[in-house]
């Protein structure tokens, strides 16, 4: 959640697209192991309805509105693009949960609270994209003492051929995964306390089987027909595509090397 180039809903971009700014632009992400990644991260940090929560890096807000829907807690999501709160705040009023739920603009590494004041805070895919140390800094710093921090993140369970990494690097722009090891040396050396680790292998069918189960219809075919649209009108997303294209051949096994955990300690 450093600066990203912004592309603004509903705009055809004229300069080079990125990552973010294309999901920004027809309103869809996703993180790895979907709905039961989030599942998982909810039950770890013990959300429940009494519960004061802060998710950075809230993308188009879906597991925002999921926890205020089934949970009933009082949620505030925070990303640096204003583009992906713009679908956030339009979700929130589609599942009638704007009275729990509250959408700003806001960088992981300085969040925009002051200290000790939500009770947890969780991220999905998005430690991974900024610099680790501080973000995590500014994450405890806003958490109550004893709230819990949690982060999903895609997780390297065996070593990736360069290729893919490389490959990943320049599809994802700057971002640098880790072994299971390496978040949890992360958390430890932050200083949470009580840290717990749990590592999940997927297949390309169960992490798609997962990301469907956050997605309503709409969300779905807004996506592909707004990906349709911006590769028949814009020559950037055209040159965007064709760069992508093809992806060296050790990409179709990603998921031999690729997994996500749930990383989440005390303060």
């Amino acid at each position: 959640m450093g600066a990203r180039q912004e592309l603004e809903p509903g705009k055809i971009p004229e300069l080079e697209p990125s990552y973010f700014g294309l999901q920004a632009l027809w309103g869809a992400t996703k993180h790895m192991g979907g709905l039961r990644g989030t599942e998982e991260l909810v039950e770890s940090c013990q959300i429940d309805k009494s519960k004061y929560v802060l998710e950075v890096g809230c993308g188009t807000g879906m597991t925002a509105c999921y926890l205020a829907k089934r949970h009933s807690c009082r949620i505030v999501g925070v990303d640096i693009s204003e583009g992906m709160i713009d679908w956030s705040t339009k979700r929130a009023k589609r599942a009638g949960v704007e009275d729990r739920v509250e959408f700003r603009v806001g960088d992981a590494q300085n969040l925009p609270f002051e200290d000790a004041f939500f009770d947890a805070v969780i991220c999905e895919s998005v430690t991974a994209f900024v610099d680790k140390q501080k973000a995590l800094s500014e994450y405890i710093r806003v958490t109550k003492p004893g709230g819990y921090i949690g982060l999903n993140e895609a997780t390297w369970i065996k070593t990736p051929p360069p290729e893919v990494v490389k490959y990943l690097s320049h599809a994802m722009g700057k971002v640098e995964f880790l072994t299971s090891d390496g978040w949890k040396e992360l958390l430890e050396g932050s200083g949470l306390r009580d840290i717990a680790v749990k590592i999940y292998k997927v297949n390309a069918l169960s992490q798609w089987m997962n990301e469907m189960r956050q997605f309503d219809s709409l969300d779905y075919l807004r996506a592909w027909s707004k990906f349709l649209s911006l590769l028949i009108k814009s020559s950037a997303v055209r040159k965007y595509a064709k760069e992508l294209w093809p992806p060296p051949k050790s990409i179709f096994s990603i998921f031999k090397y690729f997994g996500y955990g749930i990383y989440v300690g005390r303060k």
